[in-house]
């Protein structure tokens, strides 16, 4: 690990490209991706990271403590949050799940529901449940599981916006969250008509589980185990609430609380002999969590979700700003073509680590989670980023196939493969071939650089690419489904409008130059506020130069009118001299040189 307090003098190290955090250092996405490192061996890399004096081994100690416990609560307060969202839209995301009636509307439900429960994980597991069961066929459950894919990045981009208050910082963070969202979008939007027409993964996994005979098994608990212990005494979200939901079942049948008359708040007395809602007791303890009311309404467990989420936000933030201190520190003064050196690994190497990091931790949200900062800092290189969210994709998928196991049915089985098949093809299509593989990169650059001219713009992308267009496609949807010829004909005219406006759009950014009239619109926005923050930090400043300003003149005012005729007289009389003298001596200086000239 390389430490900053290395001095530059040592012989076990050459520093001779620009280093990192000195000036000149660039670390955004243009410069960050061209510095050379064909001439920097891994002696040097080795010579670099592990030629240290006691003392920086010391350093080196603790700043990789203090990096494992910012990095352990930056989980926890992704697990928070997590619990938080599923409690606080458990009811209403469990509800979408029923509305499975057309491809286009089971792409977006997967998509809305991801987003609502902040991980794919928890959508894939409850579909394949669900297909299990038989509440949900097998092709809309997998193309609900194709949604999930698309709404499973949403937590690292929130996540990259913790890193505003630096722009080249937000810029790669930012890209480094959304190369993710590019590649599940441009895969959708390439194996979702092929599955429509062709039902390509449906046919071919039938035909891989026809003879599957499930042996029985759980679910492992990956990094849940360190995690779950602080969690589950504050909040524990209870799935079968929104399983029961999408069945056709109602939350009102969960309320109010009861747990039995014994007194006693316990996993026994409330969930066995007694009734919970959306937050349940823990199994495994048998304890009830702080946030679990014996006689809660689902108004009260729905605003206790609400708090862990924002509590999960704010732990979240605390312990991004710290991890990202951390590193910068340990990494300043570090030879940047070292650290591209010793993070240049080989693109199908990187997937197979993101695959089992993931495969550990049992969430790809936070493995892209944890990346996205070390993306923003330098550490790891946008096209380093790319093929290890590849993996964590594959890696995600092992949650939906537990879960299938567990189920212990050949249906759910097949939705599961089908989501390990569909991100297998979308890596085949985006990845090997080098142009294909610069088009989600390239995509992503693009909204990083966004980001740098408007630091509102992560919000806008949010707002839009995850809930404003999936709830207009899903309305547009709804509408050819309707057994009235009315609504199928309004169908048809919000699509062509849409499609016209659509193609407009493009027209105008591509044929009109609006990339760069949106560039003027969002630097000048930036400019705005910019300034408006400056002022707001020197307005008090500048009132207190202004009085004292005015206290001078008014003071300079009171003593000329204090002065008499004859005292004013004699103080214009002697300014004139002055003025008199000094320009006598200009002239004088002036012309020296020339009378010096005139007499050689």
């Amino acid at each position: 690990m390389i430490d900053h307090n290395l001095t530059k003098d040592r012989e076990c190290r050459k520093m001779s490209s620009v280093q990192h955090g000195e000036k000149g250092h660039n670390n955004n996405l243009t410069g960050g991706d061209e510095v050379d490192i064909s001439d920097t061996t891994w002696s040097e890399v080795f010579r670099t990271c592990f030629c240290h004096s006691p003392k920086e081994w010391a350093m080196i100690s603790v700043n990789m403590s203090l990096v494992l416990f910012f990095l352990y609560w930056f989980i926890f307060a992704l697990d928070l949050l997590g619990e938080g969202a599923q409690v606080l839209t458990g009811c209403v995301a469990g509800g979408l799940f029923g509305e499975n009636t057309n491809p286009v509307a089971s792409l977006i439900i997967g998509v809305l529901a991801t987003a609502l429960f902040q991980s794919s994980s928890t959508t894939s597991s409850i579909v394949v449940s669900l297909v299990g069961a038989g509440s949900i066929p097998v092709e809309p459950g997998i193309y609900m599981i194709m949604g999930a894919n698309i709404g499973t990045s949403v937590t690292n981009t929130i996540v990259a916006m913790g890193q505003m208050g630096n722009g080249d910082e937000l810029e790669c963070a930012f890209a480094g969250a959304t190369v993710h969202d590019m590649f599940n979008f441009l895969s959708v939007l390439v194996l979702f008509p092929i599955e429509v027409i062709t039902s390509m993964l449906a046919a071919m996994t039938s035909a891989m589980v026809k003879d599957w005979a499930p042996s029985g098994g759980s679910k492992s608990g990956g990094i849940s185990t360190i995690i779950d212990p602080i969690t589950n005494r504050i909040i524990i979200r209870n799935r079968s609430v929104i399983i029961n939901v999408a069945e056709g079942g109602t939350c009102e049948a969960f309320y109010p609380t009861e747990c039995n008359p014994s007194g006693t708040r316990t996993f026994q007395a409330c969930n066995t002999d007694g009734r919970v809602g959306l937050i349940q007791c823990d199994r495994s303890t048998g304890k009830c969590p702080i946030f679990f009311t014996e006689g809660a309404s689902e108004h009260d467990d729905v605003s206790s979700g609400g708090i862990a989420l924002l509590l999960g936000i704010i732990f979240l933030v605390i312990c991004l700003l710290g991890l990202v201190m951390v590193l910068k520190r340990m990494l300043l003064g570090a030879s940047t073509r070292i650290i591209k050196k010793a993070t240049a690994i080989n693109g199908y190497v990187s997937m197979l680590v993101g695959c089992g990091i993931t495969m550990a931790v049992q969430s790809s949200t936070i493995t892209t989670s944890v990346l996205t900062p070390l993306v923003g800092v330098g550490l790891v290189s946008l096209d380093d980023m790319f093929p290890l969210t590849l993996g964590a994709n594959i890696g995600t998928t092992i949650t939906g196939i537990l879960a299938a196991v567990v189920s212990g049915t050949p249906t759910s089985m097949q939705v599961a493969l089908a989501h390990f098949f569909f991100n297998i093809f979308g890596i085949i299509i985006w990845y090997p071939v080098p142009l294909m593989r610069r088009v989600p990169i390239a995509m992503a650059k693009a909204l990083g650089r966004y980001t740098r001219w408007w630091r509102g713009f992560p919000l806008i992308y949010l707002g839009v690419a995850f809930f404003c267009l999936p709830l207009l496609l899903l309305g547009i949807s709804n509408l050819f489904i309707s057994d009235l010829a009315a609504f199928v004909a309004l169908g048809v005219v919000v699509l062509i409008v849409f499609i016209v406006l659509l193609a407009k759009a493009l027209w105008w950014w591509f044929k009109k130059d609006g990339e760069a009239k949106i560039e003027v619109c969002f630097r000048a926005r930036q400019h705005a506020k910019d300034v408006h923050s400056r002022l707001v930090h020197e307005w008090d400043p500048l009132v207190n130069s202004v009085k004292a300003l005015k206290e001078h003149v008014r003071l300079e005012e009171e003593q000329l009118t204090t002065k008499s005729p004859d005292v004013e007289k004699d103080d214009k009389d002697e300014t004139e001299e002055q003025f008199v003298n000094v320009s006598m001596e200009v002239v004088s200086k002036e012309s020296a040189p020339m009378i010096s000239v005139t007499s050689v």
